[in-house]
């Protein structure tokens, strides 16, 4: 609203004024009101943000955990299946004689030991990339040894681990089981 004024002089000047009919706490109220869903969307978009990077930490993390056990391995001076938590499962894709899911001793005694005992060279690992989202770390690698007939192995892998607590509780196994099976047919195990 425009008023008019007259000052002491008798000069006149158009004045706006605002003419607060209610108390100013009810402005106030209506003020945070109608800025209430944008503090919400802040304070979710700061949740948001954090978790994000909570969840950053701890892919990186266990990405971290998994590339040292691969190191170990591909260096001789670690043994890679200590990874596994005690009670973990390991599931191998596809078909064949070793396509299931074991536990972790079980994997070892059927799986890991027969296979080592087929070559005449370790396998030795080579990480194309190791990727996580959430608990989950993913791998990529290539295995090279000579089989125990002198026969190069190659395989490719890709396993999948659930993370708990910096040992995985859960690991998938993708790898040509064409090339595995024929090492285990192939090959007989060594004493």
């Amino acid at each position: 609203m425009t008023q008019v004024r007259t000052d002491e002089a008798g000069f006149q000047s158009n004045v706006i004024a605002f003419e607060l009919s209610h108390d100013s706490t009810a402005l106030n109220k209506q003020f945070a009101l109608n800025q209430f869903p944008a503090i919400v969307d802040l304070a979710q978009a700061t949740q948001s943000n954090q978790a994000d990077a909570e969840t950053q930490v701890i892919e990186q993390r266990n990405k971290d955990i998994v590339r040292q056990y691969f190191d170990g391995w591909r260096n001789g001076t670690g043994n890679f299946f200590d990874l596994l938590a005690p009670d973990a499962t390991w599931t191998i894709t596809g078909t064949g004689a070793t396509a299931g899911t074991y536990r972790k001793q079980a994997l070892l005694d059927q799986v890991v030991s027969p296979t080592s005992a087929r070559l005449s060279t370790p396998i030795v690992p080579t990480v194309r990339g190791i990727w996580a989202d959430g608990d989950m770390v993913i791998t990529l690698w290539d295995g090279a040894a000579t089989a125990g007939d002198g026969r190069p192995y190659r395989n490719t892998y890709t396993w999948y681990f659930r993370m708990q607590d910096g040992k995985a509780v859960e690991a998938i196994a993708f790898l040509d089981m064409q090339e595995f099976n024929d090492l285990w047919t192939r090959v007989s195990p060594r004493n």
